[in-house]
């Protein structure tokens, strides 16, 4: 088994990359250039499509990117991460990189194969035995080859490692995991486990495969559902043999389970959830490390300590959700207005140069705030109540260094938007408030929810308003206007969660047909206001 920590010396072309352990120096030297690979991939994510290709070349980058940083994919635009292009240009311009690019898969293999001990062979004909060839590729240093590529692979000098045409045949999901689990499971990684999950049937998007081949994890995407007992039962097997606060990198499966069971089931376990399948590069960008001297500062709008008196007024303030690097951040309108945004916390461990790279590019418009739940996306409620303060303790101190001042949660372990409730008990509330001392506010929710605290200046809000990305614009001004006629004491502050798949332009428009008693602003500016004059009752979920 190859190890899966060590220090890495670099070699990029002939340029020596050098990752050095923290605490040590490197000798004062001009920047150098470091030389990678980029190559774009297609849209087409079908089995009897451009799938086989783009497994290959995902397969390939995650061989390659194993001892630096080498082959860089550029995603369509249509690609759920659609920062791939802009990101290149980042590193190219202020990262010294300079990129080559590669035209085919052939020769992708020929310059980048030297990494490779072989290959592993998956059969179109049974879909889940490419989930199964990343395992065995990401523990032999292969890529991964439908039946027509093995010419390719042979022609490249690589030899077969795994062989699984007909192997799974007539067998179901359960059955085939079985078989991985028993063969690889000892072998990977624990501490990860890739759930290559999203699309299903005759697609797959294995965005996040090449990651989950350089942590040697184990890649599955068995069902959280208690009604499918059998598999069920398997997946609370592989997540009670991981390590306490592993990562699971990808998302679950649209066709087997809800995100709720699935979120809901690795907090049980106090397993942090990296999601989703779609997230790209991230062998490479792990690689990258900080700027040196580059320091996180967020785009504060007021002194932790400032005193604001609101006005009696409708203030409204924007929260896109989602994440960094999904959806809004790269299309048209961003800083035109107010908005927060939610920090993908964990690429301080796994990809710090990407949030880098969004600090940069931020306008003074946007305002990074802490996410969601944990240290990654948690649920709080199923979290086991002794675990719960190290959780949020580990949130904090990830919080603390990207200086992200107002903290949000999300809870669907009991319903959702639509059904059942998304709301905190007051010992939930009392272990947020406890681990994080120094915020200037909580926020919860998704769609509308209904706990609500203040304590020591500080206010625990809950989302008013769900911007759809399917309502109609004038609709949702009607629903606006609606909110503030039904809740008539002022000031009163609407805290609105935007769809990631709706673009800033669409919701500067919104906000412009709302009339004068609105007044859009800061988050952290709606916080301290709150903290003034307080008009939500509090309350929590009671059992």
């Amino acid at each position: 088994m190859k190890p899966i920590h060590r220090l890495r010396q670099l070699f990029t072309g002939a340029v020596f990359f050098l990752i050095l352990p923290s605490g040590c120096e490197a000798p004062d030297q001009p920047a150098e250039t470091h030389m990678a690979y980029k190559m774009k991939l297609s849209g087409d994510w079908r089995i009897d499509g451009d799938l086989p290709t783009q497994a290959l070349l995902i397969s390939l980058q995650g061989v390659a990117n194993e001892d630096g940083p080498q082959l860089y994919l550029v995603y369509p635009e249509d690609w759920p991460y659609n920062y791939t292009p802009h990101l290149l240009e980042y590193l190219d311009k202020e990262r010294n990189f300079t990129f080559k690019e590669i035209q085919s898969p052939v020769e992708a293999l020929a310059k980048l194969k030297w990494n490779a001990k072989g290959y592993v062979v998956w059969d179109r004909s049974e879909r889940t035995s490419l989930i199964v060839a990343f395992t065995a590729a990401g523990l032999e240093d292969a890529v991964v080859v439908s039946e027509e590529q093995i010419p390719l692979a042979e022609g490249a000098g690589l030899k077969m490692i795994e062989d699984f045409r007909g192997k799974f045949t007539g067998m179901s999901d359960l059955e085939i995991y079985q078989w991985a689990y028993d063969r690889y499971w000892h072998r990977c990684d624990q501490g990860f486990l890739t759930y290559m999950g999203g699309v299903g049937g005759d697609q797959m998007m294995p965005g996040i495969a090449d990651y989950g081949m350089y942590r040697n994890s184990f890649f599955t995407d068995l069902s959280a559902d208690p009604e499918d007992t059998l598999e069920f039962a398997m997946t609370n097997r592989i997540l009670s043999e991981m390590n306490p606060l592993s990562l699971v990198l990808g998302w679950h499966s649209y066709v087997k389970d809800t995100e709720a069971q699935h979120i809901s089931l690795l907090s049980s376990y106090q397993i942090r959830q990296e999601g989703l399948n779609t997230y790209p590069n991230m062998s490479f960008m792990t690689h990258v490390p900080l700027e040196e001297g580059f320091v996180f500062r967020n785009n504060h709008n007021v002194d932790p300590d400032s005193v604001l008196v609101p006005e009696p007024k409708v203030y409204i303030t924007c929260i896109q959700t989602d994440g960094l690097g999904i959806g809004a951040y790269h299309k048209p309108g961003r800083g035109q207005v107010p908005y927060a945004w939610e920090v993908t916390m964990i690429w301080l461990e796994t990809a710090p140069v990407m949030l880098e790279y969004f600090y940069k590019i931020s306008t003074p418009n946007d305002y990074f705030i802490g996410s969601l739940g944990g240290p990654t996306y948690m649920y709080p409620k199923p979290t086991p109540r002794e675990a719960l303060p190290k959780m949020i303790s580990i949130a904090d101190s990830l919080r603390r260094r990207l200086d992200l001042r107002v903290f949000e949660i999300m809870d669907y372990s009991e319903g959702n938007r639509y059904m059942g409730n998304i709301d905190l008990p007051k010992e939930v509330v009392d272990a947020y408030y406890e681990g994080m001392p120094d915020v200037l506010g909580f926020i919860n929710g998704y769609g509308p929810a209904y706990t609500f605290d203040m304590r020591d200046g500080r206010p625990f809000l809950s989302y008013d308003y769900y911007l759809s990305p399917d309502r109609p614009d004038a609709d949702a001004i009607g629903d606006l206007k609606e909110l503030a006629t039904l809740n008539d004491l002022r000031p009163y502050y609407l805290v609105m969660h935007v769809r990631e798949s709706s673009d800033i332009q669409r919701v500067k428009g919104i906000l412009d047909g709302l009339g004068p008693e609105f007044e859009v602003v800061p988050l952290d500016v709606l916080l301290r206001m709150a903290a003034h004059t307080p008009t939500s009752a509090t309350r929590y979920l009671t059992q």
